[in-house]
């Protein structure tokens, strides 16, 4: 293979380089790679390019090596990646004069390039069912606290009433589009550049459309240059992967504070709780920590990727084919950890309802209510509400005095003071606007908190979320049929 060198690699080389590319392209890609050496096979040989004989022969060992498994398999950091170890395996097994005739038609770059886009679909789809059990898991406890009152927050500091049924009903909005994103990541995945060759594609007369139908592929890409120059698919994973993560650490930064005793709304269980080595009350929600912290694990994936995609040309090159992956398949096991971290975490919760609710009675976040209100009773316009409302608030901050103590002849005083008329509104309108429930309650309005709405939002939550989960399937249900179509394939060429 080193014909054209003169000198054996440099033990710097191997050490830093290929041993571990090879090991994690052993534990990665190994039976892609061999899905790929076969689909590859059973097409020269329907096309008469490899001899029956020659490619039954090469066939049986190619079963035996995957059969063996790659563990076993002998490793030579001096011939620089798996794929030539495979190759001299095969060789060992069958003779260089046969087995050297499975490599006709492509070269190492398409068939990486072929390998990678597959493991990179097996990861993707792992990820898409996972977000579709979290998206089940949120639906289950939207609707479930669909009537929970807590306040809401913009700035950090009380904003109106909403729902923990509403809250939930946001992230799962934010969830539709992740997945509406990731399964066009997929997509753009499952294309085959095989056939293309070292970059010019070949003058051996190969069916690219066989062995992408035997590899589950949906389509084969259109110019051979583009087949082994292109890794932006990792980039677009990449980018879908870090917007998702986003979401998810909004959520458990949300669940975090949450659980803080400032707050005291929250308690996640104790199956998912740490202690301390000195502080014997503690219990600490560490796997929201660590959820946190994954998500900048898969932004840095972003930088890195993107980085080694910088400033080469459109090509074959190592920072391209070899440097730019590195991270990703990291990132998607952060997703997959945070995923399985955050179902886990909130199927231990428990809210605190009495509190939630207290809070919101008392910490002024009714009062936008009842400036609705007074524009409603008293023909004023909302402006002149803000100001008559805002002025109260503050009147009673100065005074010491309770949200219960707001009421109508403290409205009438305000308003003769600052408009030079008095507005009357009945008692039991302004507890009735400043009671959180029916506070949230009067919210019907298109994407508003009312629990009515709320359901409304659920009901076609669900609806998208059985369609994506029947998408998967078929995604699955077709990966399956194409690996069937192989398994048929091979056998036929014995």
């Amino acid at each position: 293979m080193r014909e054209r060198l003169s000198s054996e690699l440099s033990e710097k080389v191997i050490h830093y380089l290929f041993e571990p590319t090879i090991e994690s392209e052993r534990q990665r890609s190994f039976q892609n790679m061999m899905d790929v050496n076969k689909a590859h096979l059973s097409m020269l040989m329907f096309e008469g390019i490899v001899s029956e004989t020659a490619g039954h022969t090469i066939m049986h060992a190619l079963n035996e090596i995957k059969d063996t498994g790659s563990e076993q398999l002998k490793i030579d950091p001096q011939l620089e990646d798996l794929y030539f170890n495979i190759e001299q395996e095969l060789i060992e097994r069958v003779g260089l004069e046969v087995a050297g005739q499975l490599h006709t038609g492509r070269s190492r770059n398409d068939l990486y390039a072929a390998v990678t886009r597959m493991n990179s679909r097996d990861g993707l789809q792992k990820v898409c069912k996972l977000l579709l059990k979290l998206r089940f898991t949120l639906v289950e406890l939207a609707e479930e606290y669909c009537h929970m009152v807590l306040s809401g927050y913009t700035h950090m500091q009380p904003a109106e009433p909403i729902t923990i049924g509403h809250y939930f009903s946001a992230i799962l909005h934010a969830l539709e589009r992740d997945f509406t994103r990731m399964r066009r990541a997929l997509q753009q995945s499952n294309v085959s550049p095989l056939g293309s060759g070292a970059m010019a594609g070949t003058a051996f007369p190969i069916n690219r459309e066989k062995t992408a139908r035997l590899l589950g592929f949906t389509d084969t890409m259109k110019n051979s240059l583009d087949g082994i120059a292109s890794r932006d698919y990792i980039l677009e994973s990449l980018s879908v992967m870090n917007i998702f993560m986003n979401h998810i650490n909004r959520l458990s930064y949300d669940l975090y504070i949450w659980s803080t005793d400032e707050y005291g709304i929250v308690e996640v269980g104790d199956s998912v709780a740490a202690t301390s080595s000195i502080m014997p009350q503690k219990k600490n929600p560490i796997t929201l920590e660590h959820i946190k912290a994954k998500s900048s694990h898969v932004l840095a994936a972003v930088v890195s990727a993107t980085s080694c995609m910088s400033n080469i040309p459109y090509g074959h090159c190592r920072d391209l084919a070899g440097e730019s992956t590195k991270y990703f398949w990291d990132a998607l096991n952060e997703v997959e950890a945070a995923v399985e971290l955050i179902i886990e975490t909130m199927q231990t919760m428990t809210f605190k309802e009495q509190k939630m609710l207290e809070r919101a009675s008392n910490n002024f976040s009714t009062v936008t209510e009842l400036a609705g209100l007074l524009v409603r009773e008293a023909g004023i316009s909302f402006r002149q509400s803000h100001q008559l409302i805002g002025y109260l608030v503050n009147y009673m901050f100065q005074h010491k005095m309770s949200l219960k103590q707001l009421n109508s002849r403290l409205i009438e005083q305000a308003s003769t003071e600052m408009f030079g008329k008095r507005i009357s509104v009945s008692q039991d309108k302004i507890e009735n606007a400043l009671n959180p429930a029916t506070n949230v309650e009067a919210k019907k309005v298109q994407g508003g908190p009312a629990s009515r709405e709320v359901k409304h939002q659920l009901d076609r939550l669900k609806q998208r979320l059985l369609q994506d989960e029947n998408w998967m399937s078929q995604q699955m249900e077709t990966d399956h049929l194409s690996k069937e179509m192989l398994r048929t394939d091979l056998q036929q060429t014995k």
